[in-house]
């Protein structure tokens, strides 16, 4: 088992984990595009909508450019890996590769502690990537060893 076998209802089960819903974001103000990234946004989704665009490329063309937006905008404070492996635990299915890693830091050539976020990216339905998120999710928390409490997780089909 991997972290793509897990529904959301499998991983709570699993895990004993809790859903709650909650405004992540009260309160935040949202902060304008720049100019390079609304223009690599817009051709990224002139592809992606004129085709049936692969999970890989949505996550190149729609999700990659914002990552590399941010990263710019918080001085390059976070590292961002794209396709790695995250191998926790075989016998808890929390093995496989993730479509984005976020860690705090510097960029190094294996993926350092601690990670904090993890985007996942979908071609049509957000359902089905929550409990893959949510699993790699549970993962770097045993891979962080408690260096940090939270960790956040994002699903996107680069539309929605």
């Amino acid at each position: 088992m991997t972290y793509s076998h897990f529904s959301l209802v499998k991983v709570k089960e699993v895990f004993n984990l809790e859903e709650q819903n909650s405004d992540l974001f009260a309160g935040i103000l949202p902060i304008e595009s720049s100019s390079w990234l609304k223009e690599a946004l817009k051709l990224g989704l002139e592809l992606i909508l004129a085709s049936s665009a692969s999970e890989k490329a949505r996550s190149e063309f729609v999700i990659a450019p914002i990552l590399i937006e941010l990263r710019k905008r918080n001085n390059n404070q976070f590292s961002i890996y794209s396709g790695e492996r995250l191998d926790v635990d075989q016998s808890k299915g929390l093995i496989g590769e993730c479509d984005f890693i976020l860690t705090k830091g510097e960029m190094k050539r294996t993926i350092q502690k601690p990670i904090f976020a993890l985007v996942e990216a979908k071609k049509y339905d957000i359902d089905l990537g929550l409990g893959q998120c949510v699993a790699q999710m549970v993962g770097s928390q045993i891979f962080n060893k408690g260096e940090i409490n939270t960790i956040y997780g994002c699903v996107t089909t680069g539309e929605d």
